[in-house]
């Protein structure tokens, strides 16, 4: 029986496919292309899960009050703010619904290819606004949106933006962003990486959320704890919003061991100080040994992830890598800003980055 290769992903991760390609088992694969924390999981979140299998017997709590009060606490906020969900892929879908009261989104590109599937599957008219990526190479910070290039106003339309960014790795501060909440009707700001931010660098929009009933933030746990099989998120948005996604949405969207890690993990000081010394170091070596490299040129970045631009097609840099190392990073062709001369790397643990780099060497 023939079986057919496993379909080209759009997303991170997939080692099945790039096991495939590389003719080894899954397992044996060095991922760069899922930007997860190598330091996890963190020790609270195992002992949670191992604590926690008597719970499988039961329903999970359908309010999730105890995580709610946990991630509250976290951001100095009633848990009437917060609403759990089955990742953040899942609120995602709850705001790209709540976008439909918007004339168009406008939708700031490059772009995670979930704001384009949550927006279409619910025929949401989009309105790319491609950004200045020679001024984010160069380490300026450009404008996220040109009002007056819009064919609506913008009190008629949402706006779905992350922070930092992703592909890029940019950061805004948050000063920058709040013209933005005046704006435009809606706001959907997607913080999924925002953690991995020493906590006097962080631009995060919640102190602004009492502020502004059109702001929804999204927020995960799965990438800086490295949890992505557990599939936890979080919306925090106002409480008359959480309430209208919570009467949209199936019950018990998050599942019991996801809630008790979820609370563990967001009291864990120690891990978030040890992720928050290991990263800035670890990036800073990891993009000097790429810009030191012939043919690519990387972008300065603020998260765990780095976006390069290479001057040969990196779909075929992505098999050769596979191929004769073993080594998986994320192709950039499903983002159509920016085809098939970028690629971005997680930043892994340095003698994880140093193999990457004499790959990238043997490869190029």
């Amino acid at each position: 029986m023939v079986h057919s290769p496993p379909q080209r992903p759009t997303h991170g991760g997939n080692l099945a496919w790039a096991a495939a390609i590389a003719l080894c088992h899954p397992q044996d694969i060095l991922d760069f292309s899922a930007s997860i924390n190598p330091l996890g999981p963190p020790a609270s979140a195992i002992a949670a899960l191992q604590s926690g299998l008597a719970t499988l017997r039961d329903y999970p709590d359908p309010s999730y009050s105890q995580l709610r009060a946990a991630l509250g606490q976290a951001h100095q906020l009633s848990p009437d703010w917060i609403l759990p969900g089955n990742g953040a892929a899942e609120v995602l879908t709850w705001a790209g619904y709540e976008l439909t009261s918007c004339k168009a989104v406008v939708l700031p590109t490059p772009a995670f290819g979930d704001y384009g599937r949550s927006l279409h599957t619910f025929g949401v008219l989009v309105l790319p606004q491609p950004l200045d990526l020679e001024a984010i190479a160069l380490g300026q910070s450009p404008s996220l949106v040109n009002v007056s290039t819009l064919p609506y106003a913008p009190e008629d339309c949402g706006l779905l933006i992350n922070n930092p960014h992703n592909p890029t790795g940019h950061l805004w501060t948050a000063e920058a962003l709040l013209p933005y909440l005046q704006a435009f009707k809606q706001v959907v700001v997607d913080e999924a990486f925002m953690d991995f931010l020493p906590e006097d660098e962080q631009q995060s929009l919640v102190p602004w959320i009492a502020d502004y009933p059109n702001l929804v933030i999204l927020r995960s746990l799965t990438k800086f704890y490295s949890l992505p099989g557990l599939r936890l998120g979080y919306a925090i948005t106002h409480p008359d919003r959480v309430r209208r996604w919570q009467s949209w949405r199936d019950p018990w969207t998050v599942n019991a061991l996801a809630d008790l890690a979820g609370q563990a993990v967001v009291g864990d000081r120690l891990f978030q100080q040890q992720t928050r010394q290991w990263l800035p170091p670890a990036r800073q070596s990891l993009m000097a040994g790429l810009a030191a490299l012939p043919g690519l040129r990387p972008y300065p970045g603020a998260a765990n992830y780095l976006l390069v631009q290479t001057e040969t097609s990196s779909t075929a840099l992505q098999q050769r890598l596979l191929t004769r190392h073993r080594i998986l990073v994320r192709d950039c062709i499903s983002f159509p800003d920016l085809g098939d001369r970028f690629f971005r790397i997680a930043v892994r643990r340095p003698e994880e980055n140093q193999r990457l780099l004499e790959g990238l060497a043997d490869c190029q």
